[in-house]
């Protein structure tokens, strides 16, 4: 049983060290307490494919550096094989046949984390490490709606940076 973090860049306009940062996303995941078998996504996308998410998704217009999609317990499709679910198959040990803990996506999109580094985190490196480190936030359900909230996330979020990315 692990924690699996997968990742695909889907751009060109800044260059991604995707090793790197599914490393930190393992880190900050078992910081967190994600200890069973778990999936997390992280897309890196170019500003148009950002910009659709960002208005599909919260009817805002133009593109935003990063996107958190939870895949919440509800959403999760019954185990088993498809397309009948009437188990995971011949040969398999129903013991370990249990789907993964789907966490969710993360969606960053690098031209906009370059834009926003010098006067946010930085730098670019150090912008897009952020910046996964908020989507996993989130994903794990930590928010920033209210002063409270924000405080705590802001915190935890330079928590795990000095823990995993800085040092």
């Amino acid at each position: 049983m692990s924690v699996e973090v997968f990742a695909a860049d889907e751009q060109s306009a800044q260059p991604v060290d995707a090793m790197r940062l599914v490393t930190l996303a393992k880190a900050v995941l078992g910081a967190q307490g994600v200890k069973a078998d778990a999936e997390l996504s992280m897309l890196f996308v170019d500003e148009e494919a950002m910009a659709e998410l960002n208005k599909r998704f919260l009817g805002k217009d133009g593109p935003t550096d990063v996107l958190a999609f939870p895949i919440d317990d509800d959403d999760v499709m019954e185990g088993g094989r498809s397309p009948d679910s009437l188990g995971p198959g011949p040969g398999a040990d129903p013991e370990t046949s249990d789907p993964p803990n789907l966490l969710g996506d993360v969606v960053v999109c690098p031209a906009v984390a370059a834009r926003n580094a010098p006067e946010h985190a930085g730098t670019y490196d150090d912008e897009m490490a952020l910046l996964v480190v908020h989507g996993i936030l989130h994903i794990l359900g930590m928010d920033h709606v209210d002063n409270e909230e924000a405080e705590a996330m802001e915190a935890r979020e330079l928590e795990l940076l000095e823990l995993f990315h800085r040092s």
